[in-house]
Order: C-alpha cells, then structure tokens, then sequence
C-alpha cells in the first residue's frame, strides 16, 4: 500500500478538486442565473441545487465548496511536490500532514453528509464525489504515514525547507492568492438575494429567431391540453404554476418571470393571468417531501392575499427561503400583512392548501415548479424567451372577447 499511497493521494485529491470546482460553478450559476438548471439535479432527493443552496451550502456566507477546493489543492501540492521521492522519511512525513488535514476534513464531511442525507433528504452528486475523495485521502495517508505525534517537532523545518524552494513558495503564493479571491470575490446568496429584491425585474433579453420559434410552435401545437380546476381569470392565456415556498427553482422561476408578468399587464391588461396553485413539498398538507415550512408558507400567502398583501408575502418568502420556519412565517405575516391570528386561522386555510395539493396528485405532479400554459404542461422553468414565445403563440391563437 504505501508504494501506491503517493498516487492515490493525487487521484483522490484531484476528484475532490474537480468536484469542488463543479460545485462552485453550479453554485454561481444558480446565483448568477434565475433560469440556470444544474446538470446534477435528477429529482427533488437528488439535487446538486437543494444541497448548495441551502443553509449547510455555505459557512457565514461562503460556500463551503471554496473550502473543499483549497482543501483539495493544498493536498494534491502536497502529494505533488511533498512526496518526494516516494518511500523516503520527508514524503512519509508529508503523508501525516495530509493524514492530519484529510482527519480534519473527514470531520467536515461526515457532518455535511449527515446533513445532507437525514436533514435536507437531498443528495448531492458533486458533494457524494467529495465524501469519496476525502474519505480516499485519509485511508492512503494513514497508511503513508510517519508517527504523527513526531510532526509538531518537524512543521518548522519542513516549512522552511518547502519556502526556500522557488517551486513550493510559488505554490504557496498561488494557493494563497486564490484562496482569498474565492473567500472575498464569490458572490454571497443575500447580495444576490438583496439585488434581485431590489432592482426592477427585467423582461427577456434573449431573442429568439424566426426558426427557433416555429420548431417551438410547432411543438406547442403538438402538446396535449388539460383542464385545471382553477377559478377562471377571464384572461386569455393563464399561466398556472404548482408552487412551492420553499423550492429554489420555483424562486429562480419567481425571479425570471417576474418582468414577463409586468410587460404583459402594460401591453395587454387583464389577458395574460399568472396563477399560483399551491404544491408544497411537505407530508402535513401534501403527500411527503422535504420542507419543513412548505405548507405555512402557503397558508400564509392566503392570509397575505385577503389583507391585498400577497405580492410583499411572496417576495419575503422567496428572498427568506433558505431560513423559513413556522415562527419565521408567523412573525413576516404579521409585519406584512398585519396578520396576527395565524395559529387560529391555520387549520382553516390549510384545508384549501390540501385541495391544491390534491389537485397536483390527480395531475400526477412530480416536481415543482410545474407549468401549465392554457392547459399545456411544462415540467419545468422554460428560459424567460419562450416563456414568452409561449404567451404570445397562445395570444395569437385565442382571439379577444
């Protein structure tokens, strides 16, 4: 074994790095881009994005995986430059300072995968990458390693012994400089949050071409159409999204349709309706799932909608999702919508939530949010551009009262 520790030490490191690196561009990619699917999320239990972007995706605001990825790079200069030659007295000194930091970050994933697995439900295929990289690390440094109890006499020395080299000071500087502009540069969930709160949603800035919209005509011409039992908008295109509070797609979908339904309640006035049927991801109003404040949420957005203070509780809702809870929800109806007998109106409201839900079941819902276009399901956030491709094909198609 410690003939191949040295190489298993970089094979490891290396998946760790690599998953890192995925996970910090799909986490900026669901920062940076309302409409952006991560190619990991196979189902609402296996989901890059539920893990990243809940509370244990990041540490006082940065993601954990800036931490996996100069974990991962310190260990693979270390493998790299340290185990040199393999067999000898410093590689298998360097073996126990890489023991000691895959100890430490053995810690650190046992306590995201008990998070992940028991907590949120969720698994991440990035994250599962990186429990195996560190998990390998520490079983190939343990068996290259010198007595780790003899290091603490040694660190200094190594540690001069490594800056006196061009190569390893190089190594360090770069591994520095790259440590603190991930940890100061990466954006944070609540600037994003904050500035998608604030500015004025914008309307789709992708243009389609001529092709583009007939093969997608083409195809919406295709699709089946169901009948909602949705109170009727008089409106000529209603748009009904199954909608969970705590989903972060149907955030994502909030935030990139939000300018849609301003352009089409300037252009057209009372034809387009964008309709919200509640489908919360929680076993006390629907039939399982992984959110906990799903279904107050969703009364409380009832309560909000009778004092005309639905919109305010929606956007509190969507800009405080990662942190909800029953008292959180309680406390934001009351400063909203002056809301201040929840718990007695609950039960109430909640029977109306159930009836959604059911709804969603007799549809055979598998994942929020789901779209229906005047009867034509859409399993998923269409980009903003044919969203409104859609709107304005089923305009054309239904002729004005």
């Amino acid at each position: 074994m410690k003939q191949h520790a040295r190489t298993l030490i970089l094979i490891f490191a290396a998946l760790g790095l690599t998953a890192s690196v995925a996970a910090l561009y799909v986490h900026y990619q669901l920062l940076a881009d309302p409409s952006y699917t991560s190619f990991c999320d196979v189902s609402e239990t296996v989901s890059c994005e539920g893990v990243l972007t809940s509370a244990y995706g990041r540490l006082l605001g940065v993601p954990v995986a800036v931490g996996g990825a100069i974990w991962a790079a310190l260990v693979l200069m270390l493998g790299f430059a340290g185990m040199q030659p393999p067999g000898s007295e410093r590689a298998a000194r360097v073996a126990g300072y890489i023991f000691v930091l895959s100890t430490l970050g053995l810690a650190g994933v046992l306590y995201l995968g008990y998070a992940s697995f028991f907590v949120l439900q969720q698994m991440c295929p990035l994250c599962l990458a990186m429990y195996v990289a560190v998990i390998g690390v520490f079983v190939a440094s343990g068996a290259a390693a010198s007595d780790v109890s003899a290091l603490p006499r040694s660190i200094g020395r190594d540690l001069r012994a490594a800056t006196s080299s061009s190569l390893g000071l190089t190594l360090a500087i770069v591994l520095l400089a790259a440590a603190v502009g991930l940890v100061t540069f990466f954006p944070r969930d609540e600037a994003v949050t904050a500035g998608a709160a604030s500015e004025p949603a914008a309307v789709p800035i992708e243009t389609l071409g001529p092709d583009e919209i007939a093969q997608f005509e083409a195809w919406l011409a295709m699709q089946p159409r169901v009948q909602l039992d949705v109170p009727p908008t008089g409106a000529r295109v209603t748009v009904v999204k199954f909608n969970d509070y705590q989903c972060p797609a149907c955030r994502q979908a909030y935030i990139a349709y939000k300018g849609l339904e301003q352009k089409y309640a300037s252009s057209h006035p009372g034809q387009v309706a964008f309709v919200n049927v509640d489908y919360p991801l929680e076993a006390e109003c629907n039939t399982g799932g992984i959110h906990a404040a799903a279904c107050e949420a969703a009364v409380a957005v009832r309560l909000a909608r009778a004092r005309n203070r639905g919109a305010e509780m929606e956007e509190w809702l969507f800009d405080n999702q990662q942190s909800l809870t029953r008292d959180s929800v309680k406390a934001a109806l009351a400063q909203v919508a002056q809301v201040t007998d929840f718990d007695a109106q609950y039960a109430t409201v909640l029977e109306a939530v159930r009836a959604d839900a059911q709804m969603g079941q007799t549809l055979q819902i598998t994942g929020t949010p789901t779209f229906f276009i005047n009867g034509i399901r859409i399993t998923s956030t269409l980009r903003t551009s044919y969203m409104d491709a859609a709107i304005g094909w089923e305009l054309k198609r239904t002729p004005a009262q």
